[in-house]
């Protein structure tokens, strides 16, 4: 499955982006979200179950961002509001084939190509 993330950009700090992950043909994987800041590895932000009715947050978001799936738009959304300057980062979308939710890169699947978000203070 290949997976495009889109949404990025530029905001100020307090504000709001919203990220889409759109695959290419519907799947019953778990969807994640990372980010990786310059010269720093990536790290998880948060993760939803195929099904949606369950997502785990990282601390530092818990509040801020919220995920959501639309499985007939084979979608995936990154709500992040609130945004601060240490949100700065290229955030990716991947896909895991493992029957439980899953929150380490080695874990999933399928990588989208990134999306640039950068919040000015």
């Amino acid at each position: 499955v290949q997976l495009q993330a889109s949404g990025g950009g530029l905001v100020q700090a307090g504000g709001s982006l919203r990220l889409s992950c759109a695959a290419s043909r519907r799947t019953f994987y778990h969807m994640g979200w990372f980010r990786q800041a310059p010269g720093k590895e990536r790290e998880f932000v948060v993760a939803i179950s195929w099904s949606g009715d369950s997502a785990y947050y990282a601390d530092f978001v818990k509040g801020r961002f919220t995920i959501s799936r639309d499985n007939a738009k084979n979608t995936v959304y990154l709500q992040m509001n609130s945004l601060k300057p240490e949100d700065t980062a290229v955030y990716y979308c991947a896909a895991a084939k493992n029957t439980i939710v899953v929150v380490t890169t080695k874990e999933y699947d399928y990588w989208g190509q990134g999306t640039q978000v950068t919040v000015s203070s």
